[in-house]
């Protein structure tokens, strides 16, 4: 037991000794520029509260998995709407994302095929990839030459993994340009829009937007984010869900979401339908963000989405930026290494439809102070 609690003592010595040590923090009541609640539906108690128009639920717990006690019409109803929102063939729902896209790569490729994914994917996806059996490569981030002499190398069924809004950056994958070169190497693409789905294509989604639907092999959208309620799903084929139903671990082997959980994930999609300018407001916000911040010495990471980035070399320097900006009661967070790559530590600012001009001004002047 002493040399298990050396070990850990000697890991956490490290992370301390590069500044890079993490630790549970409550929020401060200070302005909101760090969470994922992009469109504030966190906050809204219509979607939350069960009332006398929810159905009535015959559990409140899950009470098992769905393929033994945890599987009811209101779930399956679920899936079938999220289906018709997505545009896609079928929903099939998971626990969370990272749920979800452990589930989807470890049982999905094989010990021949190739993945070939983005060097800036998602840590849940790399967790998948591992569990898998398959060869894996990694492409430069958004470089299509890259990713093309990758295939050209390929061997067996070949899966190709982007995010099409990425978690550290903000910026887009080119997806239409993917889709075309998975095209040409057989490859099937899979795309990760934990960060795009209530943002774009009218809440749909970056491929929505793009009309690419049909030329994806598998979606990943959360709910945990612009929609401000938990879990997530796998979009695809029928038989992409028979397939999932029977090999995914983490949907086979996990307790279901309770009912109430299910009954928000409809609700937040229905409420945003009839919000659709809270989309409007915020692309205003990150329009006005981007216009003050573009003659800033920093190293500024630009995109079209709520998450926007001020580099700050440094472990000590960003964290200290982060403890000027707190103090000043914006709530902002650094990102540091290794979450990132050494020197590319950074501010990672998320704008919300709720956020004022006010506020955004504010932040913007304490930044250059």
């Amino acid at each position: 037991m002493l040399d298990h609690n050396k070990f850990i003592n000697e890991r956490i010595s490290k992370s301390i000794s590069y500044n890079a040590f993490r630790t549970l923090q409550h929020n401060k009541n200070l302005i909101d520029f760090c969470s994922n609640d992009y469109l504030g539906f966190a906050k809204e108690a219509v979607i939350h509260h069960i009332n006398n128009n929810t159905p009535k639920l015959l559990n409140y717990g899950a009470t098992g998995s769905r393929l033994i006690s945890g599987n009811y019409e209101l779930t399956e109803e679920t899936e079938v709407f999220l289906a018709n929102f997505y545009n896609t063939s079928i929903a099939l729902i998971f626990n969370s994302g990272y749920n979800a896209n452990i589930g989807l790569f470890q049982c999905l490729p094989q010990r021949n095929d190739t993945i070939i994914y983005d060097e800036f994917i998602h840590a849940s996806i790399r967790d998948g990839i591992r569990l898998s059996n398959a060869t894996h490569f990694s492409f430069t981030h958004n470089n299509l030459a890259v990713l093309e002499q990758k295939l050209s190398n390929a061997k067996g069924l070949i899966y190709v993994v982007v995010e099409s809004v990425y978690s550290m950056d903000g910026d887009h994958a080119p997806l239409t340009e993917i889709v075309a070169i998975c095209k040409k190497y057989n490859a099937a693409l899979i795309v990760d829009e934990a960060h795009a789905v209530g943002i774009f294509g009218n809440g749909k989604g970056l491929v929505s937007e793009l009309g690419l639907e049909n030329d994806i092999f598998a979606r990943i959208v959360t709910f945990g984010k612009a929609f401000g309620v938990h879990g997530a799903a796998i979009l695809g084929s029928n038989e992409l869900r028979d397939y999932l139903i029977n090999f995914s671990r983490a949907f086979i082997y996990t307790t279901a979401l309770p009912l109430h959980n299910i009954i928000t994930i409809k609700n937040a999609h229905e409420f945003l339908l009839q919000n659709l300018s809270r989309i409007d407001q915020l692309k205003e916000l990150i329009t006005n963000f981007k216009s003050q911040i573009s003659n800033f010495k920093s190293q500024i990471i630009y995109s079209d989405s709520p998450i926007q980035c001020i580099v700050v070399p440094g472990n000590n320097e960003v964290k200290a930026m982060a403890d000027k900006l707190q103090q000043n009661g914006f709530d902002v967070r650094p990102i540091l290494s290794p979450t990132v790559p050494k020197g590319q530590e950074r501010l990672r600012i998320c704008l919300h439809s709720f956020n004022s001009k006010k506020e955004v001004d504010n932040l913007v002047n304490t930044l250059k102070i």
